[in-house]
């Protein structure tokens, strides 16, 4: 048996902690010594990526190896477990990335560690603009428990999460079959009626996907698909703390609302993430501009083409928006996403070790001093 030893502060109340783990789990977790100054986590959960460093889960054609470059980018960031996400499109294409994925799972043990299940963004969604987003207005369509069920026959039942709007008029009965079949439903980019989403979430929705974004610029004063979310207590919302998708103000309302036990922090990453500043062409939203602050807008518009910050940048600038602890900005990139990612992000006696080991910098950014994932260390 292979053991080793793991030492940090606990980001509950900053005691030193010492994990011993052998064959990859963890055997035991004791008191550690006073002088460690690195923090201990579990790994980070992102349960929304479409891509990332030049590799992109939304292009034309997805290769498998593609999975597993972006797999090995994740983990290098500290993001032991994500779901790749696949945005509206059409249904052949939602079969081949979703055969991509499986295939990438067959061939690497990483991503079948990494990646438990996929999300697909759409393509149920409100075609209106603003609600729509950047998704193609022309693949927008109405929910189908027969296409789902060739979606997940596609690739061996990987499909674990689905956003789409309730407004359609079989939404309950798609939402209550895919809960059914074990799949988490998000409610998205809609501009359903407060009794549409009532529904939907009495039918089993349980998360909402980025609130606050794929909405239109402007709504009524009340009621709105915003309000509904924000206080119905079974809805964890999902938000993007990059400081460009949301106002400061915005998150912490949506944080003080929802608390932070139905708040998670996801990177919603696209695959210029990671890239220097420039302007580009993508495959989703065509001419683009990457900032130096990591802004990416539709070129000559205020529009924004998706979000470019890692999920560890997430976290201290979700502190400094909301006036939370670094223990509650973790919670929301370990144990809440875990409990939509098959009960991951814990650090407890006899689990998997995935886990990241990180100092704070003076201007706030996250160090990662060591990432593992089940029992290997990777840096």
């Amino acid at each position: 048996m292979s053991t080793h030893v793991i030492t940090g502060r606990n980001p509950g109340d900053g005691s030193p902690i010492k994990l011993t783990v052998a064959d990859g789990l963890i055997q035991s977790i004791e008191p550690g010594q006073h002088d460690d100054e690195a923090w201990l986590a579990p790994g980070l959960i992102d349960l929304q990526v479409n891509g990332y460093g030049g590799d992109d889960l939304n292009g034309d054609v997805l290769d498998p190896d593609v999975v597993i470059r972006l797999t090995n980018k994740m983990v290098a960031m500290g993001v032991t477990t994500y779901l790749p996400t696949i945005i509206t499109t059409s249904e052949q294409k939602i079969v081949a990335a979703l055969r991509a994925i499986a295939e990438a799972r067959r061939s690497s043990m990483l991503v079948k560690q990494v990646v438990p299940s996929v999300h697909v963004e759409g393509p149920h969604i409100s075609p209106e603009d603003g609600y729509r987003g950047a998704h193609p207005r022309e693949h927008v369509r109405a929910p189908s428990l027969t296409e789902f069920d060739r979606w997940q026959s596609a690739c061996g039942c990987l499909v674990g999460m689905v956003t789409m709007s309730p407004h359609y008029a079989n939404s309950a009965e798609y939402v209550a079959g895919l809960v059914a079949r074990g799949v988490h439903i998000a409610i998205g980019h809609t501009a359903a009626s407060p009794e549409q989403i009532r529904s939907a979430v009495d039918a089993g929705a349980r998360l909402s996907t980025h609130l606050g974004n794929g909405i239109a610029r402007q709504l009524p004063r009340h009621p709105n698909a915003l309000w509904t979310q924000m206080a119905d207590d079974r809805l964890t919302a999902t938000l993007i703390a990059d400081g460009h998708h949301l106002p400061a103000e915005t998150i912490k309302a949506i944080v003080r609302a929802k608390g932070v036990p139905r708040s998670i922090l996801v990177s919603d990453a696209v695959v210029l993430a990671g890239m220097p500043p420039g302007a580009y062409e993508t495959p989703v939203g065509g001419r683009v501009e990457l900032h130096a602050d990591g802004r990416l807008n539709l070129a000559g518009t205020p529009f924004l083409a998706g979000a470019t910050l890692p999920l560890k940048n997430m976290i201290p600038r979700a502190m400094a928006m909301c006036g939370i602890s670094l223990a509650d900005a973790l919670r929301m990139t370990t144990e809440n996403p875990g409990r939509f990612a098959g009960g991951r992000g814990s650090l407890r006696i006899g689990e998997p070790t995935d886990l990241i080991r990180f100092t704070m910098n003076d201007d706030q950014t996250l160090q990662l001093n060591t990432v593992m994932v089940r029992g290997k260390e990777w840096t």
